[in-house]
C-alpha cells in the first residue's frame, strides 16, 4: 500500500479496522526501548487541582487514559469503544432483578494489587464508598449518583442497591471514577494529592515531574495483572509537551514513537496529503464534540434570547471548515451522531444561521444590541486550534452587528478551577463521553451536580426524563424521552453544541497495534502497542 493514511470505520456496535502496510506483525518490546508516546495533556498538581490522578477526583480524558492504564474497575469497555461492557476484575457481573435496581458481581480468583495484596470485595466497597463520601467539585461523583448502598457477601462478591432504575450502571463501572484502590494508599475521606497512583490494572506507573507537573508518566508492565487485557509490551512511556508542534518534531526525529491527542489540524493535512514514508497517520471514528457552557445566572447570558440569538448566528459549517477541515463536522445536540437517539434538535429549531432571525428573537425580549460578551476558552488542553476556533466565532458573531464579543484564554489548570466557580458567562469546553450512550452526553451537563457546576436546573429534565431514559434496557426505546431532552436544550441554551470530531494518531511504522490505540470512546489502550519491523 503506498497510502500511509489508515481509515478504521465504525459500524454501529463494531469497530472494524483494516492494518495498516509498512509495519511488523511483531508484538512486545522485549527488552529494548519502551514505546514512548507523544501528548499535549498537560498535567500539573497545584492549590485548585492538588489531585489530578485520584480517582476521586480525576475527570478529564488526559486523566482517565493515566488511570486506566493502572487502576482497574469491574467493568470494562470491548477493544473497539462501543457495545456493552465486559468483565474486567470481576468475573462477572449482572442484573439480579427486571427492575435494573440491583447489581452483582464477583470478582475474578487470584486477584491482587500490584504489590500482591490481594483485591477483596471490601476493597471494591471502600473504593466506591469513598469516591461518593469525598464528593469532588470536579463532578465525577456524579457517576455514582444513582447508587444507594454497596453490599459485599464474602471476600469476592459485590453487590450495589441502586436508588432508581439504571440501564446505564455497567458503563459506569467501567470508568476510573469506579476504579478499584487499596486502602493502605487511599484515606476515605481525603483526596491523594500529587502524581502517585496504585491499583490492580495492566501497568504500574512512575512519575517523573518537574515544578508540579507530569513531564513523563512511565508505565511497567504489572506481573501481577490479572484481568481480560493482554498487554503486548513491557513498557510504555507517556511523554507530555507544550504543543503540537513540539510533539511532532519529536516524532519525526524518532524521539517518541506515536503521538496522540491532540494533534494539529495543520499536522493532519500534512501527512494526509504528503505521507511520509516512515510515518502512518491512522483516522479513527470518534464521539468528542466541543460546545459553548453558559453561565446562566450571568446577567450578559441570563436571558435565553442572547442565547438563543447566538444559537442563530453562529455558522459550524463554516466554523467546522475553516478550523478544522475534514476532521471535524457541525453538531447540532448534544448528543453526537452514531449514538443511539442522536436528533439534529438545534438545525430543527434554527435551521440555517441568520441575522434577521436573530435580531428578531433580541428584540422581541426587548435585549439592547449588540450585546457586550466575552468568550473564554481554554489555550492548551483541546489543542492548538481552539484559539483560531474562538477567533471565528468573535467574527461570526460581531459580523452580525449584533454582538461585541471578545475573547480570553487561559492554561487548563486555572481555567478549569475557575469555570466551575462561576467566573465565566461563556465558556468552551469539550467533551469525551465516559461510556458510549446518550444519557453520558445529557446527564453530565443537566442533572444535578453536573460536570459544569451549572446553575441551569430543569426539574422535568433532571426528576422525569432523565430517570425514564435509565430504565429502558433498550436504548432505542430510551430515543423519546432522550428526544424531549434534546429539543429542551434546543430551545433554553445551557450549552451550545459546536461539532464533533474524528480522531487521529501517528506513529512511527515499525510500531504495531495502532489501529487499536484509541477506541472510538477515546480510551487510549497502551497495552495494545507493540515493536515490529520497519517497513
Amino acid at each position: 500500500m503506498n497510502r500511509k493514511t489508515l481509515v478504521l470505520p465504525a459500524v454501529i456496535g463494531l469497530l472494524a479496522p483494516v492494518l495498516a502496510a509498512c509495519g511488523g506483525s511483531g508484538s512486545g518490546n522485549g527488552g529494548g526501548n519502551p514505546i514512548a508516546v507523544g501528548t499535549t495533556d498537560r498535567f500539573i498538581a497545584s492549590k485548585a487541582v492538588p489531585a489530578p490522578f485520584d480517582p476521586a477526583y480525576a475527570y478529564d480524558a488526559g486523566s482517565w487514559n493515566v488511570l486506566r492504564q493502572t487502576i482497574q474497575t469491574l467493568m470494562a469497555m470491548p477493544r473497539g469503544g462501543s457495545g456493552d461492557p465486559v468483565p474486567e476484575a470481576a468475573e462477572s457481573c449482572g442484573f439480579t432483578d427486571t427492575g435494573n435496581e440491583r447489581y452483582a458481581c464477583t470478582l475474578r480468583k487470584g486477584l491482587t494489587f500490584a504489590d500482591g495484596t490481594p483485591v477483596t470485595a471490601s476493597d471494591v466497597k471502600f473504593s466506591i464508598d469513598r469516591v461518593r463520601a469525598i464528593g469532588s467539585d470536579s463532578g465525577s461523583t456524579a457517576l455514582l449518583s444513582t447508587i444507594d448502598t454497596v453490599e459485599t457477601q464474602g471476600r469476592s462478591q459485590v453487590i450495589f442497591h441502586l436508588k432508581t432504575p439504571d440501564a446505564t450502571f455497567p458503563y459506569k463501572l467501567a470508568t476510573p471514577t469506579a476504579g478499584i484502590v487499596n486502602p493502605d494508599d487511599y484515606s476515605r475521606s481525603k483526596l491523594r494529592n500529587g502524581f502517585a497512583v496504585d491499583g490492580s490494572g495492566p501497568y504500574t506507573l512512575h512519575a517523573e515531574v518537574k515544578n508540579n507537573t507530569l513531564v513523563k508518566a512511565v508505565f511497567s508492565k504489572n506481573p501481577n495483572y490479572k484481568g481480560q487485557l493482554k498487554p503486548k509490551n513491557d513498557k510504555v512511556e507517556l511523554v507530555s509537551f507544550a504543543d503540537a508542534d513540539a510533539m511532532g518534531k519529536a516524532l519525526d526525529k524518532g524521539s517518541i514513537d506515536m503521538m496522540t491527542r491532540t494533534m494539529s489540524p495543520e499536522q493532519i493535512k500534512r501527512l494526509s496529503d504528503n505521507p511520509s514514508k516512515k510515518i502512518n497517520l491512522v483516522e479513527m471514528p470518534g464521539m468528542e464534540i466541543r460546545y459553548l457552557g453558559f453561565d446562566t445566572s450571568a446577567p450578559a447570558v441570563r436571558s435565553k434570547a442572547v442565547r438563543q440569538a447566538m444559537a442563530q448566528v453562529i455558522d459550524r459549517g463554516q466554523l467546522t471548515a475553516d478550523v478544522y477541515g475534514t476532521s471535524a463536522e457541525p453538531l447540532y445536540s448534544l448528543v453526537p451522531s452514531g449514538i443511539t437517539g442522536h436528533t439534529n434538535s438545534f438545525f430543527n429549531k434554527y435551521s440555517d444561521p441568520s441575522v434577521g432571525k436573530a435580531s428578531a428573537i433580541l428584540s422581541r425580549a426587548g435585549i439592547n444590541t449588540p450585546v457586550k460578551l466575552t468568550l473564554h476558552y481554554t489555550t492548551d488542553h483541546y489543542g492548538p486550534a481552539t484559539k483560531r476556533e474562538f477567533e471565528v466565532l468573535k467574527k461570526q458573531l460581531n459580523s452580525s452587528g449584533l454582538f461585541s464579543v471578545d475573547i480570553k484564554g487561559d492554561s487548563w489548570d486555572t481555567y478549569r478551577p475557575d469555570e466551575l466557580k462561576g467566573k465565566f458567562a461563556v465558556y468552551g469546553m469539550g467533551w469525551f463521553p465516559d461510556f458510549p450512550d446518550a444519557d453520558n452526553f445529557v446527564a453530565p451537563f443537566l442533572d444535578k451536580d453536573n460536570f459544569l457546576a451549572s446553575p441551569y436546573a430543569n426539574s422535568t429534565i433532571r426528576d422525569q426524563l432523565i430517570p425514564q431514559s435509565r430504565r429502558e434496557a433498550d436504548r432505542l426505546t430510551a430515543s423519546k424521552s432522550l428526544t424531549q431532552i434534546q429539543d429542551t436544550v434546543a430551545d433554553d441554551v445551557p450549552v451550545l453544541p459546536l461539532w464533533q470530531g474524528k480522531q487521529y494518531v501517528a506513529a512511527r511504522d515499525d510500531i504495531t497495534g495502532v489501529e487499536w490505540a484509541l477506541s472510538s470512546s477515546s480510551i487510549l489502550q497502551l497495552w495494545e502497542l507493540g515493536r515490529g519491523v520497519s517497513g
